[in-house]
């Protein structure tokens, strides 16, 4: 039996504290072998006790020692510890950042200076949590000095409480796979037009009324048999006025087509004679020839175009008609389930805008109605299908569209 295991046994017969921890033989070899690579390393001595705490305390502050918590082990290493210390006959202090060893006899309320808080690690800092001294350097870190005298304790301070893994028995349900929508049959275009019903908004009522009053102000004297001088030529393109009876006997030149704008250029349907100027335009001579017409024709409406937009909800679809002061008496608004006939009569002079509308969509003409403005005439479309649509029309209905849309 060598030296080294001799003073081993001789300790454990004079000390009873390890008998009670119940160290065997295994254990004495185990403990010898780890006192010989101490001191084979250099590890003896107040300097081997100090790196020994170091490695200790950084063991614990990466929590490495949660693997060691069997009761073999924790026996072992403290007796390790002990049989170190007591290599003098001095006992290791396990204070935090400490590093001493001390009488028992000799220990006071000042003997030991040590830190009472916690290590912490927060944004690259080392922090002491009982006097918030920090450093970046971990060693640095292990040699601040304590901030608190007390006594030297040979007992290693309890490991700090981890929180508790809560088990969560969280249920995972699985999404519910999409629903096939099913889509609508297209009802026939042709099926017959319903009326819409209407409403006259607060800010038309009192246009209306003062129209009223003017109509009513200013009788109808105008007859027919009877032309007024200076009266001009309805043709158009004509610019004679009347100017007595020999006027019915001249030769009227008018235009009998239609003025079109087209990539700058303006020109007449029925001469094609183009120009980019206006005025030029409108000095052009007609190219028909024919009598006279000193009144407007009673059974021909005024029709012009009208700027509209749209845009849509989740259940509806709205259709903006500027119109300043619509007639509501003089207008309809017709549908069906997939097309829209729009005829408004607006201002003194009774405009007419109509349109009709091939719809991208289905609608509910139940749940439809109209809204007549001070400026403009507002169509609420109810959507059969709670979807987006692409556009208003169909495109083949855009493409024979004569409309003016923005």
């Amino acid at each position: 039996m060598s030296h080294s295991k001799v003073d081993l046994k001789h300790e454990r017969e004079k000390e009873p504290w390890d008998s009670q921890r119940g160290v065997g033989e295994k254990e004495t070899g185990w403990i010898q072998k780890e006192l010989l690579d101490l001191k084979h390393n250099g590890m003896g001595g107040e300097k081997g006790i100090r790196q020994k705490e170091q490695l200790d305390l950084k063991h614990d502050v990466e929590g490495q020692d949660s693997d060691k918590k069997s009761r073999g082990t924790t026996t072992e290493i403290s007796c390790v510890n002990f049989l170190i210390m007591s290599g003098d006959g001095k006992l290791h202090c396990y204070n935090r950042s400490c590093g001493q060893t001390f009488d028992p006899a000799s220990n006071t309320e000042k003997s030991c200076l040590h830190h009472p808080g916690l290590p912490k690690f927060h944004d690259a800092y080392k922090i002491w949590s009982c006097c918030n001294k920090k450093t970046t350097d971990f060693t640095e870190f292990l040699n601040i000095k304590g901030c608190t005298y007390s006594y030297h304790s040979n007992v290693k301070p309890p490991e700090p409480e981890k929180p508790a893994v809560k088990e969560m028995n969280q249920e995972v349900s699985c999404p519910k796979p999409l629903e096939q929508r099913v889509v609508l049959p297209r009802p026939d275009a042709n099926d017959p037009l319903g009326h819409l019903p209407a409403i006259v908004g607060a800010s038309l009522k009192p246009m209306l009324e003062k129209m009223q009053k003017e109509i009513t102000l200013v009788p109808d004297i105008v007859n027919d048999s009877v032309i007024q001088l200076n009266t001009p030529c309805q043709n158009k393109g004509c610019h004679e006025v009347y100017k007595g009876e020999y006027s019915n006997t001249e030769t009227c030149l008018y235009h009998s087509g239609v003025p079109v704008f087209h990539e700058g250029m303006k020109y007449w349907s029925c001469c094609v004679k183009r120009t980019t100027d206006f005025n030029s335009f409108l000095e052009q001579v007609g190219c028909t020839t024919g009598q006279h017409k000193w009144h407007k024709d009673k059974n021909v409406e005024n029709k012009v175009k009208c700027r509209y937009d749209w845009h849509q909800t989740g259940n509806s679809v709205i259709i903006s008609v500027y119109s300043k002061c619509p007639l509501p008496d003089l207008s309809n608004i017709e549908s069906n389930a997939v097309k829209l006939h729009i005829h408004i009569t607006f201002g003194k002079d009774k405009e007419v805008f109509e349109d009709e509308i091939i719809l991208f969509g289905i609608i509910d003409p139940s749940g439809s109605n109209v809204t007549y403005l001070g400026s403009k005439v507002e169509i609420k479309l109810k959507k059969a299908e709670a979807v987006a649509w692409k556009d208003l029309r169909l495109k083949e209905d855009i493409m024979n569209s004569n409309s003016v849309s923005t």
